[in-house]
């Protein structure tokens, strides 16, 4: 259903404001490139600092400028399960394609507990789901045994596993069935997670090397071993100057780097990349042919 490089959106703000122009940039370019989807709203879009009203019109303004073209995966994830279905029914009213909704975060539900929040989820949507797990910034992990029972649900049809254990594509596998659709959320492991049995990639690092990125992520699914490590190797400092500082502030500061109509304004309480983050993600880009 999902797959290839699908670029987890940053959100461009100005002067305190969603920048609706440069995010459409963002998204034509991204497209042009040759990502294969686009997800507004997650983490690196900065979510957990938008009020509705905003949320709501970044997803509307990804739909729209998609325009079909690509899928729109919408961020629709909280620790409130109440919100999050009111996030669900927006994107679905919007014509989004489906909806990244992360493991509950700060509560630390039990695992029968992000049971019943994906499946009340389901329930309240016809929308498809795909789930996140991302322990690291949730605390909460979501077992693989969990997502089997929940892979039964039918409008639940993948995970982004950002665990950073390459062992669960074979146990989401076996538990889940191959049509289930898994996606990497660590750039760094993409090549190793496609090759066992992955299909595409949710990127940070898609934001600011999109070709690379889709053309990476199309010589993995042919199974190009020797076209996969070279691009890989040619993005690895890359990978790693993206979180050299807190995630999005190096990113959008690439962007502004490489486009004069990109602003890296951030929102509190996420600050500008420091002096020894910038340095690296400069090496990187050009390491990379980006500038």
């Amino acid at each position: 259903m999902f797959s290839g490089s699908i670029p987890a959106l940053v959100t461009p703000f100005r002067d305190g404001s969603f920048d609706e122009s440069a995010f459409r940039q963002l998204v034509e370019w991204q497209i042009g490139e040759g990502s294969s989807g686009l997800v507004p709203c997650g983490t690196t879009g900065e979510s957990p600092t938008l009020s509705y009203d905003e949320h709501y019109r970044v997803i509307a303004v990804c739909v729209d400028q998609a325009a079909g073209r690509v899928p729109v995966i919408a961020g629709c994830g909280s620790n409130d399960t109440a919100t999050a279905v009111r996030h669900m029914k927006f994107a679905q009213d919007e014509g989004a394609d489906a909806a990244l909704v992360v493991v509950p975060y700060y509560n630390k539900p039990s695992q029968d507990g992000l049971y019943a929040h994906f499946a009340h989820l389901a329930e309240q949507s016809d929308l498809p789901i795909i789930l996140y797990n991302v322990p690291g910034r949730t605390v909460a992990d979501l077992l693989p045994e969990t997502v089997a029972r929940l892979a039964e649900i039918p409008s639940i049809v993948g995970i982004k596993d950002a665990s950073g254990d390459l062992s669960r594509v074979a146990s989401h596998m076996l538990g889940c069935g191959p049509e289930f659709c898994q996606l990497s959320g660590n750039d760094d492991m993409a090549v190793a997670f496609n090759a066992g049995g992955g299909v595409g990639c949710i990127s940070v690092s898609a934001n600011v090397a999109p070709r690379l990125c889709a053309e990476l992520q199309a010589a993995t699914l042919k199974s190009d071993r020797a076209r996969a490590i070279e691009i890989n190797n040619k993005l690895q400092l890359l990978h790693l100057a993206l979180f050299s500082d807190t995630s999005p502030g190096p990113t959008k500061y690439a962007l502004s780097r490489i486009h004069e109509w990109f602003d890296p304004e951030l929102r509190l309480p996420i600050i500008p990349a420091d002096t020894v983050s910038r340095e690296a993600v400069d090496k990187a880009l050009v390491a990379a042919d980006l500038i």
